[in-house]
């Protein structure tokens, strides 16, 4: 009875040391969403749809190295397989398709393959239109 009675002491021991505690209730989670305070209900209206310049008319450049900016929408497709902005802009059909062919500095051989730098041309060249309402603050200066 001795060994029993000091088994259950000891046990009682070990599992008052065992380092758990008892759950604190969670604090609340304030969580502010970038649409603001409107319901997810709420409907808005649609914003303008944007204006992109004249067929042909390249924009002017800011600032000197600028990337040239693209007068169309630039939804195309780039994977690894295929850049689909290479349907017009390739050297062999920039001609025919009325569009500016890719620079020299961006291509490794003299048939206009791209290097692997210039491969995605939307990392540096971005899509220039006319929008009816600011999306983000400019604050850019050349001074």
């Amino acid at each position: 009875m001795k060994k029993v009675l000091t088994l259950a002491a000891l046990f009682l021991a070990i599992s008052a040391c065992s380092g758990q505690q008892a759950d604190k209730p969670a604090k609340p989670v304030n969580v502010t969403s970038l649409a603001g305070n409107s319901a997810i209900t709420d409907v808005r209206p649609a914003d303008a749809m944007p204006t992109y310049p004249k067929r042909g008319k390249s924009i002017e450049r800011n600032y000197i190295e600028q990337p040239p900016l693209i007068p169309h929408r630039a939804d195309y497709s780039i994977s690894l397989n295929k850049n689909k902005c290479m349907t017009c802009h390739s050297w062999d059909k920039a001609k025919k398709m009325k569009a500016t062919p890719v620079a020299k500095s961006h291509v490794v051989n003299a048939q206009g393959k791209l290097n692997g730098q210039n491969y995605f041309c939307t990392q540096c060249h971005v899509p220039q239109a006319d929008n009816k309402q600011a999306i983000v603050e400019n604050v850019f200066s050349t001074n």
